[in-house]
């Protein structure tokens, strides 16, 4: 037996670890095809709570410690392994504005049943007040009309905004919609794709909309239509986490008129009905308002952790999560390609990656 083996509970002792030469009984038994000793190979097919299988056969100080390292740096691990972790990267926020309606938001919630003809709500939020405009809009508008419906709904009121916060909807990225914002000095900020995040207020807002909607809509849901005045009203005269304050106090500096906290018997009863459940809707709905901030928060906080620290030169590997495949079958297609470098950093949680010209991805 060579000197520098030896035996520790029957198990092989390597005083070295793997990386250093190979007892020569080791050596003897490599796979011929693959190069790799059978320690190497069973590194190979490792998951990290299956150190004990080496245990089984080998030994040597600081072999855990050994065991994650190598599979942690396994080039075919991490391409070909299932993440089970949390997604990297908390959620980070834009700026905060220096004034009212300076940086907007929009998202268009579609794909509602009809009511009175809509069929889609364009959802407008102003990031420093969090004042919301609920639009609806007779189908899914196109760049041109979405442009009517900011004149008609925003800019009457609130003049133009520096920045426009959107998705990559086809209305956000057409040529008339970018030669419009440029030739109005609006700066416009689209979110990376399949990343709504970053859009993270809209989308918040669409969630309190839509619950609320859920609540309220009749067996058919063609009401929901007539139901967006008193939703808009009761939204913006809810108190927000962040600010403290209602929106529409935040933009207008005091507080609208409400409905009075004792009705007055009238003499038409159908008067005194309608009002009495308009102000029944308005309590039910700020609790559902409530409710549903409290649940999108627990619930985007739970799913994140922070990400790894990445800098430019750095090489990184690309997820092929939302990526076209042109193998057989995606279930045995890698999860991860690359590395790639790692370009321009374009925020705290965005980066450019030096990416194949055949790979047509922004």
């Amino acid at each position: 037996m060579n000197t520098s083996e030896c035996l520790h509970s029957s198990n092989i002792v390597m005083p070295h670890g793997p990386c250093s030469p190979v007892p020569s009984t080791i050596v003897a038994d490599e796979d011929e095809n693959m190069g790799f000793s059978p320690v190497q190979q069973e590194l190979e097919s490792l998951h990290l709570p299956d150190v004990d299988l080496i245990l089984r056969d080998f030994w040597w100080p600081k072999i855990r410690k050994d065991v994650e390292k190598y599979v942690n740096t396994c080039p075919v691990c991490q391409r070909s392994k299932t993440r089970r972790e949390k997604p990297s990267g908390l959620l980070h926020p834009l700026p905060t504005p220096s004034r009212p309606w300076e940086i907007i938001s929009a998202d268009f919630i579609t794909d509602l049943p009809p009511s009175l003809g809509f069929t889609t709500i364009l959802v407008v939020v102003d990031l420093f007040t969090k004042l919301a405009h609920f639009i609806p809009c007779y189908g899914l508008p196109t760049a041109k009309e979405t442009a009517d419906l900011f004149l008609q709904h925003v800019f009457r009121l609130h003049g133009l905004p520096k920045s426009l916060v959107t998705d990559r909807g086809s209305q956000f990225t057409s040529r008339f919609w970018k030669a419009l914002q440029r030739l109005l000095g609006i700066d416009s900020r689209l979110s990376s794709a399949h990343h709504p995040q970053t859009d993270g207020q809209t989308e918040r807002t669409n969630a309190t909309l839509e619950q609320y909607l859920r609540c309220y809509v009749n067996y058919q849901q063609d009401n929901w239509a007539s139901l967006l005045p008193l939703s808009e009203f009761a939204y913006n005269n809810g108190v927000q986490n962040s600010t403290k304050e209602t929106p529409f106090f935040a933009n207008y500096g005091f507080h609208p008129r409400f409905f009075p906290s004792v009705i007055e018997t009238s003499e038409v009863p159908a008067a005194e009905d309608w009002l009495q459940e308009l102000t029944a809707v308005q309590e039910l709905l700020h609790q559902q308002l409530d409710q549903a901030k409290e649940d999108y928060k627990r619930h985007t906080d739970s799913h994140r952790q922070p990400g790894p620290e990445i800098k430019v030169g750095d090489r990184v590997l690309l997820s092929t999560r939302f990526l076209p495949s042109h193998r057989p079958c995606r279930k045995l297609d890698a999860r991860f390609i690359g590395p790639y470098p790692v370009v321009a950093q374009l925020n705290p949680v965005t980066f450019k990656l030096q990416l194949p010209r055949s790979m047509r991805i922004h």
